[in-house]
């Protein structure tokens, strides 16, 4: 893919939130490395809060005190990553991988339950984010796969979870949904046309 430079001279931005979701293996990390290489330096992308941390050794046990547990800190720490991009105020866009209303999908309980754990509302999560770009999971006959070594789910858990994904993000204005496709690189395309989208004109890339 072709790199891209950015002639804006702007000193600061008014940074706007863009999430990039999906259930599991539909192809957000492969899709972001791209991003990286596609955008300039003012597109800002997020690392995965759930990976940083149980990559770092946070306990990840199937038992109900520890899956809540768990989704309080991956919200704790994904709105210190947001709120420190965005008071650096050096990112026109900030991409994240995955946002806090993904934790709905996770949390044992009912949604309602999820966010007054958090001391927050569903609407308050959403209204945060510009826009919401949902990659779905493919099937197991259509290229899922486990080569996440933080990916645990089999190919119905990861469907289940991409559908309750879906629903956690209901009712957003701005979110567009990418299907899976058999061609890796057409749903990446068709992902990026989205991205740069979000993306003000004075930092839209233009080509080298």
């Amino acid at each position: 893919m072709a790199r891209w430079h950015c002639g804006c001279t702007r000193s600061e931005h008014e940074p706007r939130l863009v999430v990039l979701t999906g259930g599991p293996g539909a192809g957000k990390t492969a899709t972001l490395e791209i991003v990286r290489h596609h955008f300039c330096e003012h597109v800002v992308v997020l690392p995965e809060a759930a990976s940083l941390l149980f990559r770092g050794g946070f306990p990840r046990r199937p038992t109900v005190a520890a899956r809540e547990a768990a989704q309080r800190a991956i919200f704790r720490v994904q709105r210190e990553l947001e709120r420190m991009a965005v008071e650096e105020r050096q990112a026109a866009v900030i991409l994240c991988d995955r946002g806090t209303p993904d934790g709905a999908a996770y949390w044992p309980a009912d949604e309602t339950a999820f966010f007054l754990a958090n001391e927050t509302t569903r609407e308050v999560e959403l209204a945060r984010y510009a826009a919401v770009i949902h990659l779905r999971t493919p099937p197991a006959n259509g290229g899922y796969d486990h080569r996440n070594p933080v990916r645990i789910e089999s190919a119905r858990q990861a469907a289940a979870i991409d559908e309750a994904i879906l629903r956690a993000w209901a009712g957003h204005p701005h979110r567009s949904i990418v299907e899976s496709e058999n061609d890796f690189l057409q749903k990446a395309a068709h992902t990026i046309a989205l991205v740069r989208e979000t993306v003000p004109e004075c930092c839209r890339p233009v080509r080298a």
